[in-house]
């Protein structure tokens, strides 16, 4: 089961701020009381050490106000990041092999697209809206978790892709021939090909498998307004647009601009070796 990191961190902000409310208005006000009805019956005829030591005493903080206190400004610091800045995300699968390969930790930049809402992801302040060839993370419309995918066709765009060939309002994106490539799959290792491909400008690699690979039904795709249409680099193996439709805006979470960890299944340790900006 996914977790939603988001509305755990408004969660846990929103307690520890309600304690510490809580405490000013309420809680304190009873140590306070406790202190001086001490002072008045029974702080009397006490040494200055007695009476010091009970003071600390009657004014402790329970245990979970100063742990509210103390996790409260961290908390909506990084509530702050992670909403509004730079969220870190985990590539868990091939769809984006090979710019993205299985254990790639990457950072989104959260305002590129339009400051959001925590949770609710509604836009508040406008910034930019995607452009094609940029790699983009979003949910999906058919499943409640994050994917992340290229942007291939902008709202009113006509994408087209057929016999492994892409097409963007009748135009042929053109792809170079790299080198031939073995490309895994769920029924194990196939021969492939990679391929550079330039969209808008950015070029990015993308790899093909040999053989017809998964065929659809559908080859052309119009993009209604307000939607994008997104696909994966392992164009032969990846669950995108083409399957399940354009994504809506307000889907969109943040552009994805590095790779700064990677980490292999199982018991290996994590490497730099891949740190690199997205194309």
């Amino acid at each position: 089961m996914d977790i939603d990191f988001s509305l755990v961190l408004v969660s846990l902000v929103a307690f520890c701020g309600a304690l510490w409310i809580l405490d000013n208005v309420l809680i304190k006000k009873t140590r306070l009381a406790a202190i001086e009805d001490f002072m008045r019956t029974k702080g009397k005829g006490r040494s200055e050490e007695e009476v010091t030591a009970a003071i600390t005493e009657l004014s402790q903080e329970p245990l979970v106000i100063e742990y509210a206190k103390s996790f409260f400004p961290v908390l909506v610091i990084v509530l702050i990041l992670r909403s509004f800045l730079i969220e870190p995300f985990q590539i868990p699968t091939g769809s984006m092999i090979p710019t993205l390969e299985v254990g790639d930790f990457i950072l989104v930049n959260k305002y590129a697209y339009g400051v959001r809402l925590p949770v609710i992801g509604t836009k508040i302040i406008d910034v930019a809206n995607p452009d094609r060839g940029e790699v983009m993370v979003f949910i999906p419309p058919h499943e409640n978790k994050y994917y992340i995918k290229r942007v291939i066709g902008l709202p009113g765009d006509t994408v087209r892709y057929e016999d492994k060939d892409l097409y963007i309002n009748g135009e042929l994106i053109s792809k170079e021939y790299v080198e031939p490539i073995s490309v895994d799959t769920s029924i194990g290792d196939l021969p492939g090909v990679l391929y550079s491909e330039t969209i808008n400008g950015v070029e990015h690699a993308t790899q093909h498998i040999d053989a017809v690979g998964r065929r659809r039904a559908r080859t052309t795709w119009v993009i209604p307004n307000g939607h994008y249409f997104m696909m994966g680099d392992n164009r032969d193996n990846s669950s995108d647009s083409r399957e399940w439709g354009p994504v809506p805006q307000k889907d969109i979470v943040g552009k994805a601009i590095a790779v700064w960890l990677h980490k292999e299944p199982g018991l290996s340790l994590p490497t730099f070796a891949r740190n690199q900006r997205i194309n």
